[in-house]
């Protein structure tokens, strides 16, 4: 379920690519889009200052678009929402996007968090787990989190399960005062 701004854009969006058959391909350029977005310091000010006027957001996203090579639907979306000084909520809608894709497609999203990078065969191993679980597809976004010491953190929906080292560490702190 996706609301606010963010979700209007983001289904009104979804809605166009459905009917131009080009939901996966939008999918990937917002995808683009958002890992420029995470790479670049300055892109990201650009969004979130009130500083930059509508003509000078869209100049400037023009000028990214055009440099990355993103066009089609979500090339003209993004520039409509900086015309319309939205650039704001950018992120939350290419999350809101995504969201509505998978949904549409039967995946079931999972974030995985892990205390170091985790090899391909252990990837694949937690992503046939939560397959078996799901009984759907899944799309994983793994995050390296070193604070967990060990083990990993699955969120799956509304399901989560703590299997790191940090929270049974804590446990075991906190059955040991409780022993006194």
């Amino acid at each position: 379920m996706v609301s606010g701004v963010a979700g209007r854009y983001a289904s009104a969006l979804f809605d166009l690519a459905r009917e131009n058959r080009a939901m996966d391909q939008v999918g990937r350029d917002l995808d683009a889009f958002d890992a420029l977005l995470q790479e670049s310091p300055e892109l990201q000010r650009l969004i979130k200052s009130p500083v930059f006027t509508a003509d000078q957001q869209l100049k400037a996203i023009g000028a990214v678009l055009d440099r990355a090579g993103i066009g089609g639907l979500a090339g003209n979306f993004i520039r409509l929402v900086a015309s319309k000084r939205r650039l704001f909520a950018l992120p939350d809608m290419i999350k809101a996007y995504r969201t509505l894709v998978a949904d549409a497609k039967g995946i079931v999203r999972a974030e995985v968090r892990v205390a170091e990078p985790p090899s391909d065969r252990i990837l694949s191993e937690i992503r046939a787990a939560l397959r078996d679980v799901a009984k759907a597809e899944v799309d994983m976004d793994v995050k390296v989190d070193p604070s967990l010491i060990g083990g990993l953190v699955v969120r799956m929906g509304s399901r989560m399960v703590d299997a790191s080292l940090r929270s049974k560490l804590n446990a075991m702190r906190v059955a040991m005062r409780e022993a006194r």
